[in-house]
């Protein structure tokens, strides 16, 4: 055998080995072809989860989202929505403030916010946080308890539930 190696065996018989030149363009083509293999692959796999990344993958978060309401006078504060990615979220409501859970999965969403602090907030001018302002913070809290449901329309966050809440992602 021309190019070959031989291995002598303790028995004292030869062993031919295979020709390492054609051994190493074997295992090229493979390899090649293997590492072509794994780039589709990867670049198929890339693809697919862009495009059929969860909704909850969508939410914007930690943005501001406004309501899209009118302000109570005599100020102009609307209630304000703000979700980082771990679910723990702020919610600035017509008078005061609270801290909340929110659970995001696909299409569902489930708002747990947190008691309503006792005083008034310091920011607060005096006879800006009227009677009105506060039941209209126990009305929110309200409806966004009952939110089971969230849809992002273009910068609007529509959360649905016995009463549909349209938010806006603040522009500033």
């Amino acid at each position: 055998m021309p190019n070959s190696l031989h291995f002598k065996r303790l028995d004292d018989t030869a062993v031919a080995a295979a020709d390492p030149e054609n051994l190493m363009t074997f295992n090229g083509l493979i390899a090649g072809r293997q590492s072509i293999v794994r780039g589709v692959l990867g670049t198929l796999l890339l693809l697919l989860t862009s495009v059929l990344a969860s909704p909850a993958d969508q939410f914007p978060f930690d943005q501001e989202l406004v309501l899209d309401a009118a302000p109570m006078r005599p100020a102009k504060r609307v209630p304000i929505l703000t979700v980082a990615p771990d679910g723990s979220a702020t919610i600035d409501l017509w008078c005061k403030s609270v801290s909340a859970r929110v659970e995001l999965s696909d299409a569902a969403i489930k708002i747990e916010p947190g008691p309503l602090p006792e005083g008034l907030p310091e920011m607060m001018g005096e006879g800006q946080c009227t009677p009105e302002r506060m039941s209209a913070d126990q009305d929110m809290l309200a409806a966004l308890v009952q939110v089971t449901g969230w849809r992002l329309q273009s910068t609007t966050v529509i959360l649905e539930g016995a009463t549909t809440l349209i938010f806006r992602v603040s522009d500033h």
